[in-house]
This record gives C-alpha cells, structure tokens and sequence, in this order.
C-alpha cells in the first residue's frame, strides 16, 4: 500500500495472540453477512466459518474486538454449529469458542454479532459529504468488524453479502453473483471469491459510485468505481490500469482474481492492495502520480496478496516487491533514466531513515504496532535489494526466479528464506551472504573513495575503505572519464590501478546506479 499522512498519528490494536495460535487451525472459508443502515453506525453481522483444525483442542479463539467502554466494538449473541448453540465468552480481543474438536476434523460455526466498528470498516462521509463504508484492515484491523483469523498465514475463500440502502453502490473480493431488490428500499448484493486471501486484503466498499468499464486485459474485466462528482477525471485517470495489467501478466504469472476493481475511497492510506479491488486515496483521480501510484497495488496483487508473506516481519515480501515492479514497470514503459532517477531517490529515502531507526529488511521484533513496518526498509530498501539482485544474477535468471517464486507461493505464504532458495535454484548461484549482508543486517556500506594519479606509469591508484562495523562484499562500478570499470569488494580496503592516457578529468562512482551504498570521493 501507499500510505497516507493519517497513518502516522493512528492508534492501532494489537492482535497478540495470533501468530502463537495460528497452527491450531486453517479456516478454509468465510461468509460475512453484514447490514448497514443511514440511521447509525451500527452494523449486523453473521459470519459463518468453516474451519479445519491442525490439532485436538478443547477450545479455540477467532479474533474480534469487544464493545468497550467508548462503544465501539461488536457484541457476540451467538455462536451455532449445526443450529445448536455453542458455549462461548468474549475478552477484549477475541470470542473463546469452547467446544472439543479432533484434529483433521472441518467444522462450521455461524457467529452473529453487531456492535459500531472500532476501525477496519470506516464510516465516514467523502469529500463531497456523502456517506460511505470502506473496508480497511491492513495489517490486523480487520477483527474490528470481523470475526475471523486475523493474521497472513492463515488465507482463506471468502463471500461478502452485504444488505444496506438500495441507493448504494457495493464492491468486494470476487465477482458479483446476486443483486436483489428488497423492502423497504433496501438491496442485498453478494460477492464470491474463491481464490484464498489473507484478511488483511478482504474488504467491502459501499458509496454512491459512477461505473467505468474501461476494458479487458485477457479475460479479466477491469473496473473503474469513482464517486459520481469526479467521474470524467477518474475514468481517465484510472484507464491507465489496462496497460498496467499486462505487463505483470507477461512478466511475473497469470492474475490470481477473475476482475480488477479500481476504487476510490476514504480510508487511511494512499492506495490498499486489497484482492482484486483496490482502494485509492480521495484526490486520486486528479493526482498527476496516478499512473506510479496504480503501478505499486496492482503490482501487490501478485506480491502481497497472492503470494503472501507468513507473517509481517518479513512485509517487505509484499511492499518491497511492489516498490520494485513499480520502478520496472516504468523503465518498461519510460526507459532506463527513468529507474535510475527513481533509485537514486529511493536510496536518498533508505539513508535518512536509517539514521532514525537502524534495523535490518526482516525486523522479527515488531510483535504489535505492525504500522511501523511501512516504512523505508520494507518499501526502499527492499526494492533496491531487488535491483541489485537483478543486476547479480542478471535479467533472464532474476525474471526467472521471480516467475518461479510466484508460481510456487501463489495462493500461499513465503518467509525470505523461500525466496533466496528460489532465486538460488533459478540461478546457481549462492546468494547466501547476498541475504544476509543486505536483508539480515541493519545498514549500508559507506565507502571511502580516494585516487591518486601517476603520470609516470599512466595510471590511477584507487584505494576503497569501508568505514561500516560490517565488511560487505559487493561489486562496485566506476567510471574514469567514461569508461566503465569493476572492482570486487571482499576486504575491508580495497586497492586497485587503472591505465589512462592522462589524468582524469571525472572519476564517478556507481554511475548506473546499482549499488545501495554511500560515497565520499576525493582525488588528484
């Protein structure tokens, strides 16, 4: 996702016991009833979950977060299998279901609740004063209004049906199967996904919306929904994703969704990946950085979403990957400068945030407040170890690796560790200290770069010192007077001799941009 200024100032609560509890069960689907109204903020929910479970248990948790003394939150009334109740008690942040279970066992459990969303589902009206609702559950929000398993390693099928005044538009997951008029100018409208998603891409957008189809990309519909008062800029502005579709078709793998809904929405961030329905920040549809900003969730539908990371300490599995299929996506289209410009800028962004928090790529620390994982590490960071990556193993190998990883995570979970065997096997090379020197390890080389010309042998002495704790090995590009050159960094001072014909006039280090380090350069 792109984030939004309104991020930095939101209070988050914690899932914390999901990770610990998410190898006692799979749920293999949901089905979220939920109504709506004009008159309130409430809403009414029935979820039925079927579930298998990994191991014998006497009870069992599904995340929700409780009514609480502000109001907000949801209001367990029951819990069914079969019709017949199931004990149960609600703490702040979870429905304990107590029942004993066998393992290999499926299950199906209806749980009806309702209570005035805490966050996730954002209530709200939009800059032109309409009332909208807007699905918003990155990265554990969900269980605001969800019961559910709210964590990315346990990926399910998903329906929504949603009943709310026949005046709305309704977006979800998955294709529309039913639109029915109801009483009292009320309309259900229901949405299947079969593909499996993590919750934090399940989502619900209901508003007044105008309804582009600006066309096909193979068999896959694409979708524009933008709020009536903006529709002849959105339906321009977000045309673009056509031409954003086919590129990571051709160079990554098929889509995983049977449609593309471009929407824009009230939420708190830019733009959210969520599964074949992506939301976009109010002023979207007139912002001259549409074309990068649809560029960065579409590419998410295939990394982040599809093939998703096991758990959010290893999300730069997700923006990493976004970030970088962004840059390729315009080099594509926009040619070489283009990439180098946006790699320079991105490693500018790497540095001064390493300065206010020095952690590696895979940060395993964070165990709550998952939001301070979007930042420069798991976006910048993780695109430029793509991009050097990329000019390691070089194009046709890294574009190998990158079909292969999708293809074998899609539907599925990745750690790092999936990813380098990949790229590895793709490859034959060992990238080993490659992750572990630039994923692993908080920092960057910083290179002391000084030469020295020698008129009497026609050369340059180059000497390199890193002045980091870590002695990193890569190689590092140079250019003396427009020749290119490389040296392999293994040591901690290097030194090197160029033949010239005279003294240069320009030595330049990393003049392709390929290398995420910092230079002091002098010479003479």
């Amino acid at each position: 996702m792109y984030k939004a200024c309104s991020f930095f100032v939101l209070g988050l609560m914690s899932c914390l016991f999901a990770e610990a509890q998410a190898p006692v069960f799979d749920v293999q689907h949901y089905r979220f009833a939920i109504q709506l109204n004009d008159v309130n903020d409430t809403i009414k929910g029935q979820a039925k979950i079927r579930i298998k479970f990994l191991k014998d248990v006497n009870s069992f948790q599904l995340n929700l977060v409780k009514t609480g003394s502000k109001g907000k939150g949801m209001l367990v009334s029951a819990v069914t299998e079969d019709d017949k109740n199931v004990s149960f008690a609600q703490d702040s942040d979870a429905v304990n279901i107590n029942a004993a279970i066998k393992a290999n066992s499926v299950h199906s459990y209806t749980v009806i609740y309702q209570g005035i969303p805490a966050d996730g589902l954002i209530i709200s009206t939009n800059k032109f004063g309409h009332r909208t609702f807007f699905g918003d559950n990155w990265p554990n929000r969900a269980h605001n209004w969800l019961p559910c398993a709210d964590y990315p390693g346990d990926k399910a099928q998903v329906d929504f049906v949603v009943t709310a005044p026949d005046h709305y538009g309704v977006v979800a997951n998955g294709l529309k199967i039913e639109e029915t008029v109801l009483p009292n100018h009320l309309k259900l409208t229901h949405y299947k996904e079969t593909a499996e998603l993590p919750t934090k891409v399940m989502v619900i957008g209901v508003a007044d919306f105008a309804i582009d189809h600006p066309g096909d990309v193979g068999n896959i519909p694409v979708y524009t929904y933008v709020f009536p008062e903006n529709k002849d800029a959105g339906f321009k502005s977000y045309a673009v994703a056509t031409e954003i579709l086919p590129f990571y078709i051709k160079n990554v793998g098929p889509f995983a969704y049977k449609k593309l809904a471009n929407v824009q929405s009230k939420t708190i961030f830019g733009g959210m990946e969520n599964a074949g329905a992506i939301f976009y920040y109010e002023n979207s549809t007139i912002s001259p950085g549409i074309e990068e900003l649809m560029a960065h969730e579409i590419a998410h539908q295939w990394f982040g979403d599809a093939a998703s990371e096991r758990n959010f300490g290893h999300v730069w599995l997700s923006e990493g990957f976004a970030t970088y299929m962004t840059n390729l996506y315009l080099e594509n289209k926009y040619g070489v400068d283009t990439l180098r410009k946006r790699e320079i800028e991105d490693r500018v962004t790497v540095f001064g945030f390493e300065k206010r928090r020095h952690t590696p790529i895979v940060d395993t620390l964070v165990k709550s407040n998952y939001m301070q994982l979007l930042n420069a590490n798991s976006y910048q960071k993780g695109g430029w170890v793509l991009h050097m990556l990329r000019r390691k193993l070089g194009d046709a190998a890294f574009w190998k690796g990158i079909r292969n990883y999708y293809a074998k995570y899609n539907g599925g979970n990745a750690y790092t560790s999936g990813l380098q065997k990949i790229m590895e096997q793709a490859s034959g090379q060992d990238l080993k200290r490659f992750f572990q020197q630039w994923v692993y390890t908080p920092g960057h080389p910083q290179l002391n770069v000084t030469w020295k010309y020698d008129a009497a042998k026609g050369d340059i002495e180059l000497s390199v010192t890193q002045k980091q704790d870590l002695s990193y090995q890569f190689p590092l590009e140079l250019s003396i007077d427009g020749q290119l050159h490389t040296i392999n960094i293994t040591n901690k001072n290097t030194v090197s001799r160029f033949k010239v014909k005279a003294k240069p006039a320009k030595v330049k280090m990393d003049p392709n941009v390929n290398l995420l380090a910092s230079f002091e350069v002098s010479g003479g």
